[in-house]
């Protein structure tokens, strides 16, 4: 990173004859020829270490494994942090900085998205910090603090606020007298990437994923050796390709010094053409919703077939994100799932759907990270989920993105996709409370510009904290009250009844808050609907048409009991 040049203290001399102080100037000539001058102090340096991400998290550590290194937005170089909080963790990454005592340090750093602090802790003297509410562009940061008699290393931090979107910060400066470290040293070349394993295919499309390499800040993906494209992260989905046709694939990792040598070569081949989208199953008027979990994250582990039947639409989680902004791919996690195939995962979609279900593809997740937020990106993200549809054969799509969306272009890519699923398309939507507090925000502003082809908005009434309902009073999470005030504000902002579900978890190890027992679901069902059985709040007017429940996970569910279904 960029130094920020000091001061240098002149020595001032006293006032002599005239003899006398040429002599002065000329001693002082000499001194200076052999080296001999002592009192200039060396310029200040920036004492972060990977101040603007470019070494991924590096030096850094990030609480609940809520940090990671983006390539969009950057303010400067190539990559930024991305840090989410989530549940009771506000996102709080850290870096412990050598300093000097008795010295000042000015702290800054730009920072954009949701709330972002920036701070420092152990200084010896007094701690500092500051903040915004938030910014859709990139803001400056800045403070300063004085290190004690003693101190000689403090701690840095930004966070971001519970319950409020993901934060970016890029440029983090320590600026003052040298630690000890001597500010950023200028990074070596990478070493050569190994474990390039191709994963998830469609028919137009090969996943493939490899070692993370020490150093590198992206990686150069080559097609039969020609560059195809680039990616942050150790992941990347190639997407154009020709049914049933073998291609060459090799990586290699950059960083500011340079490029590596080219990975050894893998071939994969793409499927063959598949049957299309699964046959259209018309959702029931009152539907219940369930997540099903490609992962195992100590819920219980289930194949499709092991999910009861009372659950309507099965929303898989989660599609990953690709190099190309906008585009998902899907690779089921066999390893996790107990040696469950692709090929048993494929034939119990199948089967599930000719006992009348659903099941859909998510989008996002707590730490997906899907743009789309121009035209380009739109028709990407169609595109792919159209492409993994006729893959797989999904009824739909479940748009679960907790890092930000564009009303814009999620309406275009939902259009897109619905032009050509057709009528049939399921789409569902899982905001989060704060997504869904007025009309004017971006989720909601996308639920009520596809309300003609929308299934339903299953908002996530968990991991939130207190929030305003629709008659202006505060409702604390984990109440009848809180599920149907923030209910009401849906049901009047303009969806209709049958687009909005409630959205809870299946057991207290679901969620970090938020959990409400099954009869208080039942409770607000039956408040909304037929105006019993209320708390405090109680609607003007009823919704005998309300969709129904939704929950995180059928894996928590199952983990539970089933107890929730």
């Amino acid at each position: 990173m960029q130094r920020s040049a000091g001061s240098r203290r002149q020595r001032r001399h006293n006032s002599r004859p005239f003899l006398g102080g040429a002599m002065a100037v000329i001693a002082a000539g000499a001194l200076t020829v052999t080296g001999l001058v002592s009192t200039a102090q060396a310029a200040d340096v920036n004492n972060a270490k990977n101040a603007g991400f470019e070494s991924g998290l590096a030096n850094w550590s990030c609480s609940a494994g809520s940090g990671a290194t983006v390539s969009s937005p950057v303010r400067s170089g190539t990559s930024a942090l991305k840090a989410t909080p989530a549940g009771q963790d506000n996102a709080k990454c850290t870096q412990t900085v050598a300093v000097k005592p008795n010295s000042t340090y000015a702290l800054s750093s730009w920072v954009q998205g949701g709330y972002a602090y920036l701070g420092v802790t152990g200084s010896g003297t007094t701690d500092v910090s500051t903040w915004t509410p938030g910014s859709s562009t990139w803001t400056k940061l800045s403070t300063s603090f004085k290190t004690g008699a003693n101190t000689t290393s403090v701690t840095v931090y930004t966070h971001g606020w519970y319950g409020q979107s993901a934060y970016f910060a890029d440029d983090v400066e320590v600026t003052g007298p040298d630690g000890g470290g001597g500010g950023e040293q200028p990074p070596v070349l990478p070493g050569t990437p190994a474990g390039l394993t191709a994963g998830a295919t469609t028919t137009s499309s090969i996943a493939l994923s490899w070692n993370a390499v020490s150093g590198a800040t992206g990686y150069k993906v080559y097609r039969n050796g020609t560059q195809a494209t680039t990616a942050t992260g150790t992941s990347a989905t190639i997407t154009g390709l020709t049914a049933d046709t073998a291609y060459q694939f090799s990586v290699s990792a950059t960083n500011a010094a340079g490029e590596s040598a080219k990975s050894a070569a893998i071939t994969a081949r793409t499927a063959k053409q598949g049957t299309g989208p699964g046959p259209g199953t018309t959702v029931p008027k009152h539907a219940v919703t369930g997540y099903w979990q490609n992962f195992n994250n100590g819920a219980a582990v289930q194949k499709l077939t092991d999910v009861p039947a009372d659950y309507d639409i099965i929303a898989v989680s989660f599609a990953d994100a690709t190099a190309t902004p906008g585009a998902v791919t899907f690779k089921l996690d066999s390893a996790g799932l107990n040696g469950y195939t692709d090929a048993q995962f494929r034939a119990d979609i199948k089967t599930k759907q000719a006992q009348g279900k659903n099941i859909i593809i998510s989008i996002g997740g707590e730490l997906g990270t899907i743009r789309v937020d121009n035209d380009a990106s739109a028709t990407a993200f169609a595109n792919s989920v159209y492409a993994l549809m006729q893959d797989y054969g999904f009824n739909g799509v479940d748009i679960d993105l907790e890092n930000g969306l564009n009303a814009t272009y999620m309406t275009k890519a939902l259009r897109q996709l619905s032009a050509k699923a057709g009528s049939g398309l399921v789409i569902t939507m899982a905001p989060q409370t704060i997504d869904m507090q007025s009309t004017s925000g971006e989720y909601f502003k996308t639920a009520l510009n596809i309300k003609d082809i929308l299934t339903v908005v299953n908002m996530q009434y968990y991991n939130s904290g207190s929030m305003l309902g629709c008659d202006g009073k505060v409702y604390s999470q984990g109440s009848v009250d809180f599920l149907t005030a923030l209910a009401c504000i849906q049901l009047e902002g303009g969806l209709d009844p049958s687009q909005v579900g409630i959205g809870v978890p299946a057991s207290t190890r679901g969620a970090g808050s938020g959990y409400v027992s099954p009869s208080i679901v039942n409770a607000a069902l039956d408040c909304l609907t037929k105006g019993t059985n209320c708390g405090s709040f109680k609607p003007s007017k009823t919704y005998p048409s309300l969709r129904g429940a939704m929950t995180w996970s059928t894996n928590w569910d199952a983990t539970a009991g089933n107890a929730w279904s």
